[in-house]
């Protein structure tokens, strides 16, 4: 069952991989939810405005639990206040998290490039930035002559894999972007999704770089899924289902070097959390789903008094009363420019829906104590509400 692949070993052996039925039954599952063949039954990803959310949303949370798999130590609501507001990082480890972020969404702007080692190290440019004791290693592969980076254990020590010479790196690179851009009629066929994840697999084998291989390597799986147009692996946060089992993960790499590079099983343990992964962002779109619902059901009467935005903003605001928003996270989160950003945090203010409060550096709006109120139709206040509104006072 031993398919070879044109990716060798420290020795020079060609790693190898098999389809048995969990392989094959992963590969379909993958290919039905994540591809564009098939359409999500709810509209939620393919509404723009929806899309763009629930993507910076996925987004981060890849971007923080990627991070924190590697020893970044921030909480995560401080983490993920600090990337939707877009306040600069206060320590290294919120650096980490903003690094990953920034390169999840460079990937999502080149994810119809064909890879290159340059584009590798521009990825590790991006993910290291700032957070290495040695600034000149930031972007680039160890060099012949350095004391090569091995991979331990951290509790003991214990040596667990020694990668390749430096001098192979460059070789090694062209040979990895070489496979990472064959199409289907080019050789021996390697499914997409199994390409990726080897693609994964290699990176952290290879192991290039003084520090950040895993997080490059991560992020190098979601080009490839991109690039084969997987286009809801966007949706994935796949960091968090690996944080979750970081000895598993860990296990799975090693398993494939000590059966003669079999990768096997690091493909079936990455089509397994590929898997969870998609369930979790099912049942995330269906709450999301019967969420919007209900708030779309409340702001019926208000509905052309109030932009996507700014119903996304309120659904937000009334399950979170001490939320505070501001020009700039409004604008990130949307994607919009500042100025329009600006003007739905000043029309919610003028309707009664949110309230200014002075900061620092600034404006901040929080919810108004009686949303809730304001936007339950069965009191009546969104009746009144819309009434006062088109009358003017």
């Amino acid at each position: 069952m031993k398919r070879p692949l044109p990716l060798t070993d420290t020795d020079g052996h060609p790693f190898t991989y098999a389809l048995p039925d969990e392989v094959l039954r992963g590969i379909e599952v993958v290919d039905k939810h994540l591809s564009g063949r098939i359409e999500v039954p709810e509209p939620v990803t393919h509404d723009a405005p929806s899309r763009a959310r629930y993507v910076v949303t996925s987004l981060i949370e890849e971007a923080i639990t990627s991070s924190q798999l590697e020893g970044a130590s921030t909480a995560h609501q401080v983490a993920k206040e600090m990337l939707r507001t877009g306040r600069a990082p206060r320590t290294r480890d919120e650096r980490m998290i903003l690094n990953n972020y920034n390169a999840m969404q460079r990937v999502g702007e080149i994810r119809h490039e064909e890879l290159t080692p340059a584009l590798i190290c521009d990825l590790h440019r991006v993910v290291t930035e700032e957070t290495l004791d040695d600034e000149s290693a930031v972007g680039r592969p160890q060099l012949p002559g350095e004391n090569r980076i091995l991979v331990e254990d951290m509790t003991d020590g214990t040596v667990l894999h020694i990668p390749p010479p430096a001098e192979e790196l460059p070789a090694r690179l062209e040979a990895l972007c070489g496979f990472a851009n064959s199409s289907a009629t080019e050789g021996v066929y390697v499914p997409p999704v199994v390409r990726a994840i080897i693609l994964h697999f290699m990176l952290a084998y290879d192991h290039p770089f003084v520090d950040g291989n895993g997080r490059t390597a991560r992020v190098l799986f979601y080009w490839s899924m991109l690039h084969e147009d997987y286009w809801l692996a966007e949706f994935l946060p796949i960091s968090r289902l690996l944080r979750q089992a970081p000895a598993k993960y860990a296990r799975s790499f090693l398993y494939c070097e000590r059966d003669d590079g079999d990768l096997t099983y690091f493909i079936i343990f990455q089509l397994e959390i590929i898997q969870r992964a998609i369930n979790d962002l099912q049942t995330y779109l269906e709450r999301k789903v019967t969420e919007s619902r209900r708030i779309q059901e409340s702001l019926t009467l208000l509905s052309r008094h109030l932009n996507y935005r700014q119903v996304a903003l309120l659904g937000h605001a009334v399950k979170n009363a001490h939320a505070h928003y501001t020009v700039q996270s409004h604008s990130r989160s949307h994607n919009v420019v500042q100025q329009t950003a600006r003007t739905d945090l000043q029309e919610l203010e003028s309707q009664g829906f949110l309230v200014r409060a002075k900061r620092k550096r600034g404006y901040a709006w929080t919810p108004a104590l009686d949303l809730s109120e304001l936007l339950d139709p069965a009191l009546g206040s969104v009746g009144r509400h819309r009434r006062l509104t088109h009358d003017g006072r």
